[in-house]
């Protein structure tokens, strides 16, 4: 992506690990971005982390919102939604991170929101924006005939680790935090998740999800984040009437797909784009995922 000729003012709200890892740099380092405000609920947080990239502190985020062209954000999922609905409000175009909301009502008035007020989004996941995985599911697409396959997300980033004190995530579980990333990669390769046949989380806190997709496919993920793997193990894999395949990773960063997706977001704002194949409904699409599979497990 070329330079382009203002770049966009983008406030963030957060300043933890993730935030500090991915998010700020990400902003303040791309061509067409400028990271100008930063909001935290831990103000220390917040100061920290500005400090480091010459932004400005909020005391509010709506002190942020009006300061800004694009909110980014590093947050629990409860906290985003109403938020990043009272940016969408304000016109402001949204870097969303998954799962978009806490519950699905929320997420639905936040994909309401962006569509009602015309604001480009995107949603961060990681994978998606890395080259090999466009490529190989443009080959997966291209060959076709594929009938089954299976997703493992197996971590222990729970035990130890920059996220292991996240306390929405011991709360939700892998269901709402990795989830997002197993179900869209499936969905991608097979087709549109269109039911869970099944879903159990046993007392050590695995996932196990059956899925039917739209043309007759069926899925398997399998998701923990409390074993103590290290590495943990990440993976998708298809099989058909082609044999089987294994979306490889070639070991494209988080840092690297975060700033394709920055490339993508200008791309889309500076064109007066707001639909994208990540955008904030296929967000919904997952929240509707993850609703149906709680409520599967818990029946």
């Amino acid at each position: 992506m070329g330079q382009v000729d203002e770049q966009l003012r983008v406030g963030l709200v957060g300043a933890g690990p993730w935030a500090t890892m991915v998010h700020a740099p990400g902003i303040a380092d791309h061509p067409g971005t400028r990271l100008t405000t930063i909001w935290a609920r831990r103000e220390e947080a917040a100061t920290e982390l500005a400090a480091a990239h010459d932004a400005a502190i909020a005391k509010t985020p709506d002190e942020l919102i009006a300061d800004v062209d694009a909110v980014a954000f590093a947050v629990p999922p409860g906290v985003q939604a109403e938020i990043a609905i009272k940016a969408a409000e304000q016109g402001k175009h949204l870097i969303l991170e998954k799962p978009i909301a806490a519950g699905l009502a929320d997420a639905e008035r936040l994909a309401d929101a962006v569509k009602a007020n015309g604001v480009a989004s995107l949603v961060v996941l990681t994978k998606r924006y890395a080259p090999e995985t466009r490529e190989q599911l443009a080959q997966l697409e291209q060959q076709g005939g594929w009938v089954g396959g299976s997703a493992r997300w197996l971590t222990g980033a729970l035990l130890g680790g920059p996220f292991s004190h996240s306390p929405w995530r011991h709360e939700r579980g892998p269901l709402d935090d990795i989830g997002p990333h197993a179900f869209d990669l499936l969905d991608a390769t097979l087709g549109t998740i269109t039911d869970v046949i099944a879903a159990n989380r046993s007392e050590h806190g695995l996932w196990q999800i059956v899925f039917r997709h739209e043309g007759g496919a069926t899925s398997v993920a399998t998701m923990t984040m409390t074993l103590p793997l290290d590495p943990g193990i990440a993976e998708v894999i298809v099989y058909g009437e082609h044999g089987h395949r294994v979306l490889a990773d070639r070991g494209t960063t988080a840092q690297q797909a975060f700033t394709n997706l920055l490339d993508d977001f200008v791309a889309m704002i500076d064109s007066g784009t707001t639909e994208h194949p990540l955008d904030v409904r296929r967000g919904l699409h997952l929240q509707r995922i993850i609703d149906l599979a709680r409520r599967k497990a818990e029946a």
